[in-house]
């Protein structure tokens, strides 16, 4: 017992750390994100680009996904609930679990959100894109017009509503996905973890927040990301390791 405690000790102390650096991290991310003053003449006008490559590509599909949900309520309380309880309260449970337990997956997912954060705040102010409900008269915020549940979890004044490119919604469940995938061997938590970022594709798309190019780009960042931590990862291996 004498020698568990000062283990637990630097447990705890290990965790502390990284909730404070995570904590730091997404604070500053929802901080830049939301003040950044994107020009919604030239976010409309990046939305028009996106629909017209979505077009010639042949995947312009947000009306066909978000169909279903104008005539099944319980339909879109499912997609709704997704794009709110699927993304942060998800991240911040797998987060608190891998730094408990798994510290390796830990450090490689918040890594890779912290790289590919970053990029995507690049994007935001250099690109900023309106997201398909206030470009397609059309398409409705499913989300806005049911649940006030988004608003407590993300205040409008750390929100860009300009900032659909990339959607990291999709991007960093993948991540989680990927995180929870690597760690258990649970079968039936696996298939969740596979689940996870599906279903946070179709619920962006599907409520009118991010056009289907968007969750591409989102997933591919988020994958650069996850390349640049194991890339990380293993230098410090290597470096571990030498004589």
């Amino acid at each position: 017992m004498l020698h568990e405690m000062p283990r637990r000790h630097r447990r705890v102390r290990w965790v502390a750390i990284q909730t404070a650096i995570v904590t730091a991290g997404v604070f500053i991310y929802f901080q830049i994100r939301g003040l950044t003053s994107s020009d919604p003449v030239a976010a409309h006008a990046h939305a028009w680009d996106v629909v017209g490559l979505e077009r010639w590509l042949g995947v312009d599909v947000e009306a066909t996904a978000q169909g279903p949900l104008l005539v099944r309520p319980w339909l879109a309380t499912a997609a709704n609930w997704i794009y709110i309880w699927g993304h942060w309260p998800v991240i911040i449970a797998t987060m608190v679990w891998l730094a408990w337990r798994h510290r390796r997956e830990f450090l490689r997912l918040r890594d890779a959100m912290l790289v590919s954060g970053a990029v995507g705040l690049v994007v935001f102010v250099t690109f900023p894109v309106a997201p398909p409900r206030l470009v397609h008269s059309g398409l409705v915020d499913t989300i806005t017009l049911q649940s006030r549940s988004y608003r407590v979890l993300q205040p409008p004044n750390f929100t860009n509503q300009y900032a659909a490119l990339p959607s990291l919604h999709a991007g960093w469940d993948l991540l989680v996905g990927i995180a929870i995938a690597t760690a258990t061997s649970w079968t039936a938590l696996r298939l969740l973890a596979g689940l996870l970022p599906v279903l946070m594709a179709y619920a962006v798309v599907a409520t009118a927040n991010h056009y289907v190019l968007d969750v591409v780009a989102g997933m591919l960042l988020a994958l650069a990301g996850y390349a640049i931590a194991l890339w990380r990862e293993r230098r410090i291996d290597r470096a571990g390791s030498s004589p």
